[in-house]
């Protein structure tokens, strides 16, 4: 099938756009892919420095020419996701061997999890940890001694963290490695009733403890479709997992076996072997715009709305929100998992998952097939299910139909003719929201304004009944500069209530949902945010606001808004505690939401 015009036209204005910016990255990657990894130009001082903890490899370190792999971890016990890496190195390690190549742990960078801190102080760290993250990465592989890296890595910010990394190293090649979601537990719609219950006040903290626990009840991926398994099946479009690897439940002989066959293949798309595939030829603009139609017909995060031109601009290229919004109207919804549906992203792999999906795609010509991936040349292989043949990785033809329609649908008949996704401007600057779950009658909403500088100070307002019509709560003075760009996923709950309770209801924010968001309309990552003046700063209390993700405008209605003074809030509190002073320096010099709230890059 031809590849679309509208996706042509959207991939040809990327690179476009991109040409200074790409010509100059690949300049570089050039130059070091010509230099080569240094550890064989080492003196004998460093290359002893460097495999005296090497254990049964310091001889062949020493003495051998094969390749050697270094692997950059987000392993910790405290998060279910990577718990499972525990036991990755010892597989990669033991493989390597087998190949004739050696591998080591070249740095272990920070995972935090958003489910911890939601709500929390430490949230207003999250969205930075991802500059850490590519920060920290880099450290661990600035010895330069490694001839491909493997990159263990799951959640919201840490494998965005890992991509800008991997793009920046982008000379040598570079293979995710997931850990796989959890096995189902409590499903997913009857835990958001028991948190609605809970914000309503009539369950106890006792009912909703339980129910959490059993939600999240062992190792692994959260099972709903968040940030977490977004980036995953973001890896697959964008040929950076092997094919299949995303939802394989951890601890499974074919969890296993893809971490080996992982291990197996960086071993043969070095510079020393017949396949040389560094990062920089994988991540061009075609396997960007790969993953977005991958974000669009799946309903992924609205984090990634962030993060993908923040992983771009790492790899020399730029995306803008008009991009993601032309996509999302020529790409149709194929799937329907929680918070969009009521399957988890278990149900939603048995059902035929991302091999189904990016068949179907690439027969509708959505998909660049031409891509670079690091299983090969062509999007197709993604097509193929692995399974487990002795100890090894074999493919199989994936599903060509959906096994369950309640689920995955084809493109023919998708569950909407549009991503799930879209742009919004208009006097208020330039925003995003998920439509995907949320009901088309709502996909309008005009209404009062309430002004807020906080979701605390939303639930209070709640909790004293001062909700009593139609209303768009504002809340501002949460974006990247102003306090690290919080999560707002606490506020979900108490207007999911009042929606439910006939009103009409709707977010606007510069600040940030999760990929849980659902069913309540929320205009998201206003930009610009409110500390740097942006018209946000400039609603009041009763002004008339429009919404419309129909037609994509958000807009205040009244006269002279623009003219107004801009509200200044004291944002002295957001300085100090749980770590927030060493992060004084990415909030001075971070960029505008709507490029991806880029530090490092």
């Amino acid at each position: 099938m031809p590849l679309h015009s509208d996706i042509a036209r959207v991939t040809d204005r990327i690179a476009e756009r991109s040409q200074a910016r790409r010509s100059r990255y690949m300049e570089v990657i050039r130059a070091q892919i010509d230099k080569g990894p240094k550890r064989a130009h080492l003196s004998c001082s460093g290359q002893a420095h460097a495999y005296a903890g090497a254990g049964p490899d310091q001889a062949a370190l020493a003495t051998k020419p094969g390749p050697n792999i270094g692997i950059v971890t987000t392993y910790n016990d405290m998060l279910s996701a990577h718990q499972p890496f525990e036991r990755f190195p010892a597989l990669i390690k033991e493989t390597a061997r087998a190949e004739g190549a050696t591998a080591q742990v070249a740095g272990g960078v920070p995972a935090m999890c958003d489910g911890v801190t939601q709500g929390e102080t430490g949230m207003e760290l999250s969205l930075f940890s991802r500059d850490v993250i590519a920060l920290a990465s880099g450290v661990a592989l600035s010895h330069n001694t490694f001839d491909a890296a493997l990159y263990l890595g799951v959640c919201d910010k840490i494998v965005p963290g890992l991509i800008i990394a991997a793009a920046t190293f982008g000379h040598i090649p570079g293979i995710f490695l997931p850990a796989g979601p959890m096995t189902s537990g409590l499903p997913n719609d009857e835990k958001a009733k028991v948190r609605q219950r809970f914000a309503a006040g009539e369950v106890g903290r006792d009912a909703l403890m339980e129910a959490e626990m059993a939600a999240y009840h062992g190792p692994g991926t959260c099972t709903f479709y968040g940030t977490a398994n977004s980036n995953q099946m973001l890896m697959e479009f964008m040929g950076l997992h092997l094919p299949g690897a995303s939802f394989v439940n951890p601890n499974t002989p074919l969890r296993d076996a893809l971490t080996q066959e992982g291990a197996r293949r960086a071993t043969q798309i070095t510079h020393m072997g017949n396949e040389f595939t560094p990062v920089a030829d994988v991540l061009d603009e075609r396997a960007f715009v790969n993953g977005m139609v991958g974000l669009m017909a799946t309903g992924g995060s609205t984090n990634l709305i962030l993060h993908l031109p923040a992983m771009a601009r790492a790899a020399g290229i730029e995306i803008t929100l008009e991009d993601f919004a032309d996509i999302s109207a020529v790409t149709p919804l194929m799937a329907r998992v929680y918070p969009n549906g009521l399957a988890d992203v278990n149900h939603f792999h048995a059902a035929g998952g991302l091999g189904y999906l990016i068949g179907s795609l690439l027969e509708a010509g959505l998909l660049h097939d031409d891509t670079l991936t690091v299983a090969g040349k062509g999007l197709e292989r993604y097509t193929r299910e692995p399974k487990v043949s002795g100890d090894r990785v074999v493919y199989e033809p994936g599903p060509r139909e959906s096994l369950n329609d309640k689920i995955v649908r084809p493109v023919s008949d998708p569950f909407q003719k549009t991503g799930g996704l879209s742009q919004l401007t208009g006097n208020l600057g330039h925003a995003v929201i998920k439509v995907s779950a949320v009901d088309e009658a709502r996909h309008v909403i005009e209404a009062r304004a309430r002004v807020f500088h906080d979701q605390d100070s939303v639930k209070a307002a709640f909790k004293a009944g001062e909700f009593t019509e139609d209303t768009i709560v504002v809340v501002r003075f949460q974006g990247p500069k102003a306090n690290g760009m919080p999560e707002l996923h606490g506020l979900t709950p108490t207007l999911a209530v009042l929606q439910d309770r006939g009103l009409k209801v709707a977010l606007v924010t510069d600040g940030r949902m999760s990929g849980a968001s659902g069913k309540v309309p929320a205009a998201i990552h206003v930009s610009p945010e409110a500390v740097d003046g942006g018209n946000i700063a400039r609603v009041r209390d009763g002004d008339l606001l429009r919404l419309d993700a129909r037609t994509g405008v958000l807009e205040v209605l009244e006269d002279g808004f623009e003219a107004r003074e801009p509200v200044v809030a004291d944002l002295s509190a957001n300085s100090h505690g749980l770590g927030r002073e060493m992060f004084e320096m990415f909030r001075q010099n971070v960029g505008l939401a709507s490029t991806g709230a880029a530090v490092v890059v």
